[in-house]
C-alpha cells in the first residue's frame, strides 16, 4: 500500500458546491464507523507500534481525530458569526503529542470521537443559510473557504489519517 503524502503537502482548490453538502455530511457521518471498523481489526501491538520515532502511531491517528473536533467547532462557529479568518490550527499538534493515546484504552478514544462527532454533525445541519454563502480566510492555506469547502476540507482531513492507519495496518 502506498504511504499517503503528508497532510501539510495538500492543496485545496475551494470549489466545493453547496450541493455536495449531503454527501460530504456522510463522510463525515461515517468516519466513527470507518475508524471502528479499521481499529477493531488490529493487534494492540500494531494499534500501538510507531513507524519510526516521533510518528504517529495508528491510536494515535485515531486519538488525533479526536483531538481536533474542538477546532471543528470553533470554525463552524466561525462561520455562523461571520468571521473574517477561521480559527487557527496548533500546527505543531501539541494537543496529540502531549495526550499520550497510545495509553489510553482504544475503545474510549473511539468512543469519545463518535460523540464528539455527532454533535458537530448536529452543528454542520443546524448551519443558517447566510452561513453557508459566508467565505472566511484559512489561515494555514491562506485560501478564502465557504462552508462546503471548509466541509470537504474536515472530510479530507479525516480520510487521510484513515489512510494513514491502513498503511500503519499493512
Amino acid at each position: 500500500m502506498m504511504k499517503p503524502v503528508p497532510w501539510f503537502t495538500r492543496k485545496f482548490n475551494c470549489t466545493t458546491d453547496i450541493e455536495a453538502l449531503p454527501c460530504i455530511f456522510e463522510r463525515l457521518a461515517g468516519t466513527p464507523v470507518r475508524l471502528e471498523e479499521k481499529i477493531g481489526q488490529m493487534a494492540p501491538a500494531v494499534l500501538t507500534r510507531a513507524p519510526e520515532e516521533g510518528k504517529w502511531t495508528a491510536q494515535e491517528h485515531a486519538g488525533h481525530l479526536l483531538d481536533l473536533e474542538w477546532l471543528w467547532f470553533a470554525r463552524i462557529e466561525d462561520f455562523s458569526k461571520g468571521a473574517a479568518v477561521l480559527t487557527a490550527a496548533d500546527l505543531n499538534n501539541r494537543k496529540t503529542f502531549e495526550a499520550n493515546h497510545n495509553a489510553r484504552p482504544i475503545q474510549e478514544i473511539l468512543s469519545e470521537f463518535r460523540k464528539e462527532r455527532k454533535l458537530a454533525l448536529e452543528a454542520f445541519a443546524g448551519m443558517p443559510e447566510a452561513a453557508l454563502a459566508h467565505t472566511a480566510l484559512h489561515p494555514r492555506l491562506q485560501t478564502p473557504m465557504r462552508f462546503a469547502d471548509f466541509a470537504f476540507f474536515v472530510a479530507e482531513h479525516d480520510d487521510h489519517h484513515l489512510a494513514m492507519i491502513s498503511w500503519l495496518a499493512a
